[in-house]
This record gives C-alpha cells, structure tokens and sequence, in this order.
C-alpha cells in the first residue's frame, strides 16, 4: 500500500530527483557527441600522419639506395637520411597525442555509463516466464524470501525494473539478466553487502546471483584482476576490487590501490616476495 501511495503521488523528492536524472543524461548525450566528433577527427588526423609516414620511409629507401652506389656524395646522402628520421619521429608525436586523446574521451564515456549505472542491481539466474511485466513484485519476493529484515527496515522503492535485452532470444539458453534501479546508491550497497555476506541467494529455492551493474568496459576491468585477485586472496593479503575497476589490497600494514596492471608492475618490483608471487600472471 505504502508503494502504491508513492507511485500516484509525486514528492518534492522524486521531482528534484528526475530533474536531476534529466539534466544528467542530457550532459551524457552531449559527451557523447563532443567525444564522437574528437573520435572523428583524431581518426582524420591519424590518417593524414599515417600517409606521411608511408611517404617518408619510400623516400628514405631510396636514399638508402643511392647512397650505396659508388658514385654517390655520401656524406649528403647521410644527412639527408638523417633529416627524414627526425620528420618522422616528430610525425609520430602527433599520433601519440591523439591516441592519448581518444583514450581520455573512451574513459570519459566509460565513467559517464558506469555512472548511470551506479544505483543497479543486476540479478543473474532467474528464470524467464510470463511475469515479465511484474519484475518490480518480482524484486520484491526475492528480497523477503532472502532478506526479510531489510524489507522491514527500509523503504523498498524501485524506479524502474526490466530484462536486459529487451527482447528474448530463442537461442539463448540462459535466462536475460534483471536490472533493478534503486532511487539510491546506498541503498543497492546494504542489499549486495548483506547478499555477499550470504551462503546463497535463491528465488523459490532456486540460486540466484545478486551483483552490481557495470558498463561492458568496466567489467572486463574487473574480470581482468581475477586472477590476481585469487593468488592474493590464498597469501591472505585481503584483496578486493573497489568500484568501479581497482584493486586494493594490503602489504605491510598498508592499503595499496592500483587502477591498471601496469602501475602494479611497476609498484612489486620494489617488493620482491610480491614479485616473485605474481610474476607468472602479470
């Protein structure tokens, strides 16, 4: 009954709240068209570099040729070889530049996504019938079968419950994952915080999987510390992935944190039983 009030009537709240949302995803989109404009223009650019380059190392081999045949100026030949090496390397300047660029912009859209994504709940497992329509009481029976406490002690809200994709594949022998939409970021984290520290989660008797929503990008960030995250786990170094991709863990009585494995290389050279603990996957 409480719900049903909540969705006929409007508070302040939820209006603020979808204003908010609104004015989000507007600057999501134009991101997103700032970033594709740069993307095409860096790859204009890129291409223009990449034909200079070809036309520097021909000219450079034919040089290379005539410089060793007998009646060639040597010394000329040399310098001039020489002069193209320093054109092309200040060419490839350039080409870093925007590598590092659509980098930049790639991260920018990646964090804007996980950022919408950030109040989601993703439920993996259960299986599809015809209650598709009804996911959100779905949501709900999951939750007081499992956790009937926090039913108790929080306003169970959902703005908005669906199956993802939205349409059903045949072929697909795997039920479509549940993406659960909480008004409240601290609201998703007690309820996956409270289901990790579970055995199981089920619906109907059925296990079932909670977990956070991630863009595509982010979750192969995360999949790719798996490994490593298994190997310290076994020398009780305490890992866990922070959101959204970075590892923590601790050594020495310290909390380290690393967003790529590059900087962790980087960082167990100087700790040589780290070293010799990770060097086989890193």
């Amino acid at each position: 009954m409480r719900r049903q009030r909540n969705r006929t009537k409007l508070s302040m709240e939820d209006i603020e709240f979808r204003t908010t949302l609104l004015r989000s995803l507007k600057n999501c989109l134009e991101a997103a068209d700032k970033c594709s404009e740069i993307l095409k223009k860096s790859n204009e650019t890129l291409d223009l570099i990449l034909g200079n380059q070809l036309e520097i190392k021909h000219t450079r081999t034919e040089i290379t040729n005539i410089i060793q045949t007998p009646d060639s100026r040597p010394e000329e030949r040399k310098n001039q070889v020489n002069d193209l090496k320093c054109e092309e390397a200040k060419n490839t300047q350039p080409e870093k530049q925007n590598e590092k660029r659509i980098q930049k912009c790639e991260d920018s859209v990646r964090s804007l996504w996980d950022s919408f994504k950030r109040t989601n709940i993703r439920i993996i497992g259960v299986p599809e019938d015809e209650r598709d329509q009804d996911i959100e009481n779905l949501f709900e029976e999951i939750m007081t079968e499992n956790f009937p406490h926090l039913v108790k002690e929080m306003d169970l809200q959902v703005q908005e419950a669906r199956r993802t994709p939205n349409k059903r594949n045949p072929k697909r022998t795997t039920p479509r994952h549940i993406i659960i939409k909480m008004p409240r970021a601290k609201d998703k984290e007690r309820i996956l915080k409270t289901a990790r520290g579970r055995n199981s989660v089920t619906y109907k008797g059925i296990p079932i999987r909670l977990s956070a929503d991630f863009s595509t990008e982010t979750l192969q960030a995360r999949r790719e510390w798996q490994e490593i995250f298994k190997v310290m786990n076994t020398k009780n170094l305490q890992p866990r992935l922070l959101y959204p991709a970075k590892l923590s863990f601790r050594i020495e009585g310290q909390i380290k944190s690393f967003t790529d494995k590059e900087k962790l290389k980087e960082f167990i050279t100087t700790k040589p039983g780290l070293y010799e603990m990770l060097k086989g996957i890193l």
